[in-house]
């Protein structure tokens, strides 16, 4: 078995230029499941060779284990507390790990206890552990580890339902943390109070990112979460990226967004799908986009924003530089919309990206968006967008891309 390695040298030159063999790693894993009389799992020696064909052809000092559950080439259980357990004690003494992907497997609250343990003692970078079976102990068993860690950047926990004691937890070791710069909470069925709590620490924390609290369990029609959240955006200076999709966010909301947003000088791209946003909550956008915010991408996909609020941001984009992509797909919106969103483009070069399945498309449309594609060169490229032109007797009609 590996010896144990100093980790007062972790973030040294010397210990970035020593040489790893990354067949210790299979070699541990195989001796401590033979010390707990543990039959090894061929999924976990399958992925561990293929992290060291990986390291073969591009030789670092860091591996990077994904063991997600749902790989179709699984034709086993997926893995469960015990895996866990094997896998944590393995990366124990192996410290060049630097990413654990457990996606999509059986691992419950006492996986997370072997795991929140892991984050106190390996220098892990990136732990994915999203969609598993992990609950509120769990949720704090791992924040227990986030307060502990210096190292970890990206922390997935979406799919798990923590609920409000597993979310409290996390957010309470956001305060404590300094790395953790990627944070993924959706479906977490986290609360109101969750929400919030959330909020109130990104207005001291400068450290996150990227977040996503998508799909909250929020039954108050005030968008009281909303506001805080606004709140936060008007002081933050290091979110990037902010996804808050199923927030119930209606007009009100957007406009609380709109004026924290034309202060905030650091997020780059909001996602406000599945909201309840409409004409009048895009003509507040359409004011944001006016302002010349740093946003690059926004996505308003099934809103209810409809005709007049596509002509509401249509009017602005020619004033927009920094705006590259916009997703208004599913927005009820009819041809006089689309007409406006696609002449805007002749005025605007720097939105390269426009996705609007789901919409009215007709025909006036159509014929809008084939002169976009189809110009030489196209303004509009498919790679770029969700919809191709296609001509049948005469008629020109759009069908949709799928990236």
């Amino acid at each position: 078995m590996a010896t144990n390695v100093d980790l007062s040298g972790l973030h040294s030159k010397e210990f970035v230029q020593t040489s790893i063999n990354p067949d210790g790693l299979k070699n541990d894993y195989m001796q401590i499941c033979k010390e707990a009389n543990m039959r090894p799992t061929k999924f976990i020696e399958m992925a561990m060779r293929t992290a060291n064909e990986e390291y073969t052809l591009n030789p670092t000092n860091l591996l990077h284990l994904t063991m997600k559950g749902n790989n179709p080439l699984i034709k086993q259980q997926r893995l469960d507390d015990d895996d866990a357990n094997m896998i944590c004690r393995t990366l124990k003494v192996n410290f060049h790990v630097a990413t654990l992907n457990l996606a999509y497997n059986n691992i419950s609250d006492e996986g997370a206890k072997c795991l929140g343990r892991l984050l106190e003692e390996h220098p892990l970078r990136n732990l994915d552990i999203s969609y598993c079976d992990i609950g509120p102990i769990g949720g704090e068993h791992i924040a227990k580890g986030i307060q502990m860690t210096e190292t970890v950047t990206v922390l997935n926990l979406s799919g798990n339902k923590l609920g409000s004691k597993g979310i409290l937890a996390v957010a309470g070791a956001l305060q404590v943390n300094l790395s953790v710069k990627e944070l993924y909470l959706a479906n977490t069925d986290m609360k109101t109070e969750c929400v919030i709590a959330l909020a109130t620490v990104l207005r001291q924390n400068n450290i996150v990112q990227i977040l996503d609290i998508n799909r909250p369990l929020l039954f108050s029609q005030q968008e009281e979460t909303t506001v805080h959240i606004a709140n936060m955006l008007k002081v933050n200076s290091s979110l990037r990226r902010l996804h808050l999709s199923k927030h119930g966010i209606r007009d009100f909301g957007a406009e609380r967004l709109v004026e924290a947003l034309i202060y905030n000088t650091a997020l780059e791209e909001l996602d406000l799908s599945c909201n309840r946003i409409t004409r009048d909550g895009a003509g507040h956008i359409s004011k944001l986009l006016l302002q010349n915010t740093p946003i690059k991408h926004l996505n308003l996909d099934f809103n209810r924003i409809e005709s007049d609020g596509a002509i509401h941001i249509s009017r602005v984009l020619s004033f927009n530089t920094h705006l590259q992509s916009l997703h208004i797909a599913s927005n009820d919106i009819t041809g006089s919309g689309l007409c406006a969103i696609a002449d805007s483009l002749s005025k605007n070069q720097t939105l390269m990206g426009l996705y609007v399945w789901g919409n009215k498309l007709e025909n006036s449309a159509c014929v809008a968006f084939q002169e976009l594609m189809e110009d030489e060169p196209p303004r509009l490229k498919e790679d770029y967008t969700d919809v191709k032109p296609y001509v049948v007797d005469g008629v020109v009609y759009l069908a949709e891309l799928n990236h």
